[in-house]
């Protein structure tokens, strides 16, 4: 389970980072795109590490996997993505300068 636990901060901070925008304009819209960008991710990580495992471009070691699995992909790769479409727009709106509008 070393990828778990390699996933779960990155999580945390994604978490952590998105509820510090919540007060800030354009939180559910940010959100709303957010997860849109999250399904489309999560989608393409699943079509191209599926592929890319399938040809024997990697392969991951059994003992550090929850071994749970969207096909050969294991659930692990998934945290990436997940983060990303939700940390990027975050870090984003607390980093600009605050305008009238976002």
């Amino acid at each position: 389970m070393t990828y778990v636990l390699l996933s779960l901060p990155f999580l945390v901070i994604a978490a952590a980072t998105t509820l510090a925008t919540a007060r800030r304009s354009g939180f559910a819209r940010r959100m709303a795109a957010s997860g849109i960008a999250a399904v489309v991710l999560v989608v393409l990580t699943a079509v191209f590490d599926n592929v890319m495992i399938g040809v024997g471009l990697y392969s991951y070691p059994a003992e550090h996997l929850s071994g749970l699995r969207i096909g050969l992909a294991p659930i692990e790769d998934f945290a990436y993505p997940l983060a990303a479409a939700f940390l990027v727009p975050a870090v984003y709106t607390l980093t600009r300068r605050h305008q009238g509008r976002s």
